[in-house]
């Protein structure tokens, strides 16, 4: 039995804005307001199995969507990156790019950032 890709035919209405390349999405389980996704239109399991004027779109996209929400939502901050792989998290094998906002006060300490994937590791700052 074979399971569709759900980002090879997104729902139309979720779609943000797009280029010939890729599309932004909304993130079907948000961490934040404006969690977006920038997905290419060819599936591709990584975004390195794309040629490298692909990967530069995709990356245009993702400037596009940071000015976006800074503008609309103003977020103190964003995280943004993908999962390569499943040991680095990735569940749906389509490449996409996360770009989540973020606000002072939204978790105690930000510090670290997506260091936190692996918690023993992601404090490399002395106790305060």
């Amino acid at each position: 039995m074979t399971t569709e890709c759900p980002l090879c035919k997104p729902d139309r209405e979720g779609i943000w804005f797009e280029n010939q390349t890729g599309l932004v999405s909304w993130d079907a389980f948000p961490i934040s307001q404006g969690h977006a996704l920038v997905i290419p239109k060819r599936h591709v399991a990584t975004m390195y199995d794309l040629p490298m004027e692909m990967q530069t779109a995709l990356w245009m996209l993702v400037a596009e969507v940071r000015n976006r929400l800074k503008e609309e939502l103003r977020p103190d901050g964003l995280n943004i990156g993908l999962n390569d792989g499943e040991a680095a998290g990735q569940t749906v094998m389509h490449a996409h790019i996360h770009i989540i906002p973020r606000w002072n006060g939204d978790v105690p300490d930000p510090r670290g950032g997506i260091r936190w994937i692996i918690p023993d590791k992601a404090q490399y700052w002395g106790d305060e």
